[in-house]
């Protein structure tokens, strides 16, 4: 079958098994009274739609604005105590509203407690003035106020602080996290020279909506090295009230403390189904940063609307509907890269191990209740994207937003807890995070109220309430692992790839692509079957069909959590790609070094190629120690600190030393680049045998998949 046929079959596939489902009217109504919404109506879909109530979730999503660690900005943090008195509300509010079998998951984590971090100085006039810092997840308490000596630090790279005495002071940074490096890097390069803390100023990437705006991030570094956030504003003033030697004299009253191993909960209730033993997961987190109206109240207002929605309808499900408030998804771990997701990774790992294999799929939220750009956006695991490409259809058209539809994106990446969920062996999405607000209002002060769009929240309430109910409709995960395939195909750079080894992936590829496309013809055989008796009313054919499909249903969820242990790696940057990408792409940039210094040109190397190889980029800023803590701590730490990234990094290129001797011949026409193009040849020899073992492994779980995808279509 040609990838022409393969595709116009899926698209009768998704037709066929969606048409049954899709009753919606072309318009979506707004709120309903007790007494609408009691009476029983015959389309389930138009029910929900009649019913949802926006203003509930926009007035729960301020509610929770409330509960806070730190007065004036905010902070809903790991384990503090305003992330436990949220869990409590959380729960209280499942249980008001008809949610059932409401529990607290506890799980261990490390806490952040930040109550407060103010700057106070006299400005260039003589006034005094008073700076609110925000906080990072770091130790440092003061006694009340205490004196201190605030040093200019540059951008804080070693070559700013190094003629600089910063022993017990606190260092002012300017910093672009989006484009230049992470907070941990200063903060801990400031630390090993003696300094008291670091306060960064962010210097473009985040925060850019406001002069007077924070920025809050994850550390991904030790609590031992403090660090606060500035606004430019107030640095500005800061900075013109230092004396000639850049410094000036400052009070500062803070608490920032960390805890190791505290406790933290999970809040989850259920509608419960006919099926006891199939769920489909809906969730979203519940810490934020300051007041985090967006990020990420409305999508736990959004998850619980939903929720709410379903229930005031009298929908009746046939799977166990199970909506999860899931805690420190913006931080959990201490000195871990990937001290994110930390909620949902214990919830799918050690809480609940067991959904894996019961859930066939979730839908995560993030950020949905904003209006940018012309299209929605839903971020996918491969293998969902042809059965939400076929839904959309479904979503009822709301006038002022997405007048361009939705877009489908894969796959999963590690920027929210799907990530976490999807590699557990859970199918999984998110809405997308758009590029505009990520590097305007994102974890800033100013992510508030005012970015609401309630056009757009009533979209999503529509779009996920009804996919959850197609999802509920299916009898087998609606899993199309072609989507996946094609993405590894697309993969291959055959200029860097020997023709063996294009060759070999090729074959693999054409015959596991031929078994997805039967796997999926027979999956959606078997859900059009079902959604067909479940529209006759006929439960005891439904009943029938969904028993006889549970041991396809569990194939299939066990082929996707291979698909993911097989083909999911990360770059160092912590994007999600295919194990052969890792070599391949390092390569390339070796290749173009080298033949850059067999040229003579030794900037090219540096400024185009070098810092494209692994972490190398960082090793042009910053110390040998620093360079050397940051990569040891992602290779050489226990997998339980790790989690989600634990083994998905697949090694590490230190061209440190490269780098820094060309870095001290930049500019020397007649420098000798003998050492250095050894050093280059010797990676591109490492490289390219990774090369070999990566391909290898792939073919080999292609072949693998093959057989399982096979074995699904028989």
């Amino acid at each position: 079958m040609t990838a022409k046929e393969r595709k116009n079959l899926k698209k009768r596939i998704v037709s066929a098994l969606l048409a049954g489902f899709l009753l919606v009217s072309a318009t979506a109504c707004g709120k309903q009274t007790a007494a609408d919404t009691a009476q029983p109506q015959a389309d389930p879909t138009q029910a929900y739609l009649d019913t949802v109530d926006v203003d509930y979730a926009y007035d729960l999503a301020l509610k929770l604005e409330d509960i806070r660690s730190n007065e004036t900005l905010g902070y809903r943090t790991a384990g503090s105590d305003a992330e436990l008195a949220t869990g409590d509300m959380l729960k209280a509010e499942m249980e008001r509203i008809g949610l059932q079998n409401v529990t607290k998951d506890a799980f261990t984590l490390d806490t952040w407690t930040f109550t407060k971090a103010q700057l106070s100085f006299e400005d260039s006039a003589g006034e005094a003035h008073v700076a609110e810092l925000g906080g990072y997840q770091t130790d440092f308490v003061t006694d009340g106020a205490e004196t201190f000596t605030v040093i200019d630090g540059g951008r804080g790279t070693e070559a700013d602080l190094s003629g600089l005495d910063v022993t017990g002071k606190l260092v002012l940074v300017n910093i672009n996290q989006r484009e230049d490096w992470w907070i941990n890097y200063p903060a801990y390069e400031a630390y090993l020279a003696g300094a008291a803390a670091v306060i960064a100023v962010q210097d473009g990437g985040y925060a850019e909506v406001s002069g007077d705006a924070l920025n809050a991030q994850d550390v991904c570094g030790p609590s031992y090295a403090p660090a606060f956030s500035m606004s430019r504003t107030d640095a500005e003033l800061l900075k013109a009230a230092m004396n000639e030697s850049g410094e000036a004299t400052v009070t500062l009253d803070a608490d920032s403390r960390v805890g190791m191993d505290g406790t933290s909960y999970n809040i989850v209730g259920t509608i419960p189904g006919r099926d006891t033993e199939s769920m489909v997961l809906m969730s979203a987190h519940y810490d934020s940063y300051f007041a985090g109206f967006q990020d990420d109240n409305a999508a736990i207002a959004l998850m619980m609307g939903i929720a709410k929605g379903l229930i005031d309808s009298g929908y009746q499900p046939e799977k166990t509907l199970v909506f999860c408030a899931m805690a420190a998804e913006e931080w959990g771990v201490s000195n871990t890269r990937y001290d994110w997701s930390t909620g949902a990774y214990n919830q799918i790992f050690r809480v609940h191990p067991e959904w894996v294999g019961k859930v066939i799929a979730d839908i995560n939220f993030e950020l949905p209740a904003m209006n940018e750009g012309t299209s929605d956006q839903i971020r996918t695991s491969y293998e969902l994207k042809t059965f939400v490409d076929g839904f959309k259809s479904a979503v009822p058209q709301v006038d002022g937003v997405f007048p361009d539809g939705i877009e489908i994106i894969v796959p999963t990446q590690t920027w929210s807890d799907d990530f976490s969920l999807s590699i557990a062996g859970v199918p999984s999405s998110v809405t997308a995070l758009r590029g505009g607000f990520a590097q305007t209002h994102y974890h800033s002060q100013f992510d508030d109220r005012d970015t609401y769009s309630r056009e757009a929240f009533l979209f999503h309430h529509n779009m996920y309430g009804l996919l959850m109910m197609a999802y509920d409709h299916c009898a087998v995960s609606p899993l199309d692992f072609s989507t996946r395939l094609s993405a590894l195909r697309d993969a291959m750079d055959d200029t860097v790839m020997t023709a063996e080894q294009v060759a070999a992936l090729n074959a693999a590829l054409d015959e596991a692509e031929s078994a997805a496309s039967a796997a999926w013809e027979k999956v959606s055989e078997v859900n059009a079957a079902y959604q067909k008796a479940l529209n006759a009313g006929d439960t005891a054919q439904a009943d029938a069909l969904l028993q006889e499909s549970r041991q396809l249903n569990a194939d299939v969820l066990a082929a996707f959590k291979f698909a993911e242990d097989s083909f999911v790696r990360l770059t160092w940057e912590d994007s999600s790609f295919f194990p052969h990408e890792h070599s391949q792409n390092n390569l390339t940039a070796l290749k173009n070094a080298a033949e850059a210094l067999k040229q003579g040109d030794s900037a090219a190397a540096l400024d185009d190629y070098l810092y494209l190889v692994d972490n190398n980029w960082y090793a042009y800023d910053w110390s040998r120690e620093t360079f050397t803590y940051f990569t040891d701590y992602v290779l050489n730490q226990s997998a339980d600190r790790l989690m989600w990234g634990a083994g998905r990094v697949q090694g590490h290129e230190d061209l440190f030393d490269v780098i820094r001797s060309l870095q001290e011949k930049r500019g020397d026409g007649g420098a000798d680049y003998t050492a250095e193009l050894a050093r280059l040849d010797q990676a591109i020899a490492t490289q390219t045998a990774m090369l070999n073992e990566q391909v290898s492994h792939e073919v080999s779980a292609l072949e693998e998949l093959t057989t399982r995808l096979t074995q699904i279509a028989a």
